[in-house]
């Protein structure tokens, strides 16, 4: 099992970085829309890329067409 010591420190900073961005736009976006903001910001920050992916899809729904 790879232990924490082993990543580099660059590696971790990057996707904490990543975690924070991605939870923070989530949260503001959500928020705009009045779309339960704390629970999409909060599970933004746990994992990447997946709870952009499923709020763009579910909140933004990003496949629909456009004019209809």
């Amino acid at each position: 099992m790879t232990q924490t010591h082993d990543v580099p420190w660059w590696l971790l900073l990057l996707l904490f970085s990543i975690a924070a961005i991605q939870g923070s736009w989530i949260f503001l976006d959500a928020k705009k829309r009045s779309r339960f903001p704390w629970l999409w910001g909060l599970w933004g920050l746990t994992s990447i890329p997946t709870p952009l992916l499923v709020y763009l899809l579910v909140v933004r729904k990003v496949w629909r067409k456009r004019g209809t």
